[in-house]
């Protein structure tokens, strides 16, 4: 709240801020630790070694990507969201919800983000040992555009923490939030891309970020980049 304050040109301080946020009755909304169920590792597909190792800063856009999949209610029944995220800029750069969580799933994610950001070859791929992303189809695709598997180790989600803190994140700010469950897959895809494009990439502020959203932060990077 005092950082989009400031943004918009108010000179206030922290006490402040507190001050009329009580006032008010307003307060931020606590977080949750998120426990991921949805990984399903007993398979005898290949797997890949941890190559990420936890190193979650890079230097340049689509140098690591890290995914992942959740489960979200609806009255209709659970619906599945897998993602991708830049860990430059922590922008989600794939998405796909469904009424299942078979390898097309994940594989609709990467095709949306491999679309829109048309990464070089050695990109770093990371996810957990799932069985969407150890099916052939799903290895075929990042062999495609010359990537590079990385898996977390098994039962390990701090190997994947970025991803994990992503829905946290969506959980506490968006699913949490609604009046009522969603009505159907139609209705949780609508409102999760509105998240996603209309309030995580575009405003959302990130203290890894130094205060920035995804789409600020890489367009920082563009301009430094360009001048030097």
């Amino acid at each position: 709240m005092l950082v989009d304050l400031r943004a918009e040109g108010h000179q206030v301080g922290k006490e402040r801020v507190a001050r009329l946020m009580r006032e008010q009755g307003l307060a931020g909304t606590p977080k949750r630790r998120y426990r991921p169920t949805t990984t399903d590792s007993d398979h005898d597909d290949r797997v890949a070694e941890n190559l990420l190792d936890r190193k979650f800063t890079v230097v340049a856009p689509n140098k690591a990507w890290v995914g992942d999949i959740t489960y979200l209610p609806t009255k209709a029944g659970w619906v599945y969201l897998a993602v991708l995220l830049d860990l430059f800029s922590r922008k989600v750069v794939g998405w796909s919800l469904q009424k299942h969580m078979q390898t097309e799933l994940c594989l609709q994610a990467l095709a949306r983000a491999v679309a829109t950001r048309q990464p070089g070859a050695g990109l770093l791929h990371h996810s957990d040992r799932g069985s969407q992303y150890t099916s052939d189809d799903y290895q075929a695709a990042l062999a495609g555009f010359g990537a590079t598997l990385s898996m977390s180790r098994k039962g390990n989600c701090w190997d994947n923490a970025v991803a994990e803190s992503f829905f946290g994140t969506l959980e506490q700010e968006l699913v949490l939030q609604q009046e009522e469950v969603w009505d159907n897959e139609v209705a949780a895809r609508i409102a999760v891309g509105d998240y996603i494009h209309g309030f995580y990439n575009q405003r959302r502020r990130h203290s890894t970020l130094g205060q920035l959203s995804p789409i600020e932060f890489e367009a920082a990077h563009r301009t430094v980049a360009f001048a030097a």
